[in-house]
């Protein structure tokens, strides 16, 4: 078991292999798991998903007024789905979608500031794409990029003394549905909700050509391989 106040690279890590689930699954285990790291019954861990359904998933101070078509949504068979943390709208779609999730004691990263923490629990994933030749880079706060738009964004929840932040990698995405589902720009339908960012999406099959699952493979490989995850 890890110690108490382990720092980020004393920690001791469990993957959790990846399995489908719902979009409301998915945030279930999230909390569950969550609590489990804050009652000390299981260690530090990393989960992978797969995604079974096409989904929409807002941030936990989100409007569904504000972000979503519903009707688009609907029309294209996009599961709502609302996260426990924080930033904006992610589409997830399966066989196209990596996502992953890190459950850890917020004292391993005390000697970080929140932006630098983003960086540091993202930096293996960052390194294993560089390895498959992928031209990624960290934009602050919680960004991974490459010269031609986003390729991930992450999010984080604090709960009681732990961590979670989750990663959603867009490895595929039909760029123009974005305008579709997401009402990026457009005014307000309610006054309550952080509104999603207008960001350009950049798909990681541009720079790879490894399958979503073969990606996802390599990238739970990389972190169980690699060197704890650390500020690059």
């Amino acid at each position: 078991m890890t110690p108490p106040h382990a720092t980020l690279t004393e920690l001791e890590w469990e993957l959790i292999p990846s399995s489908g689930h719902s979009a409301h699954m998915h945030m279930a285990l999230d909390e569950v798991l969550l609590d489990r790291v804050i009652a000390r019954v299981r260690k530090p861990a990393v989960r992978f998903w797969s995604w079974v359904e096409p989904a929409l998933v807002i941030g936990s101070h989100q409007s569904v007024m504000n972000e979503i078509e519903l009707v688009s949504a609907r029309r294209l068979g996009f599961t709502v789905t609302r996260r426990m943390s924080g930033g904006g709208t992610m589409i997830c779609e399966p066989g196209r979608t990596i996502t992953y999730s890190m459950y850890l004691p917020d004292s391993a990263v005390k000697e970080l500031s929140f932006r630098q923490s983003y960086a540091a629990l993202d930096a293996w994933a960052m390194r294993s794409f560089v390895a498959l030749g992928v031209p990624a880079s960290y934009r602050e706060i919680n960004d991974i990029i490459s010269p031609s738009g986003k390729i991930a964004g992450a999010a984080q929840a604090r709960r009681k003394g732990s961590v979670l932040h989750h990663t959603t990698i867009a490895h595929q995405m039909d760029v123009e549905i974005v305008d579709q589902l997401i009402r990026l720009g457009r005014d307000r339908l309610s006054e309550r909700g952080v509104r999603s960012a207008v960001k350009t999406v950049s798909p990681l099959a541009w720079f790879t050509s490894l399958s979503c699952a073969e990606t996802r493979t390599w990238s739970g490989h990389s972190r169980t391989s690699s060197a704890l995850p650390t500020a690059a």
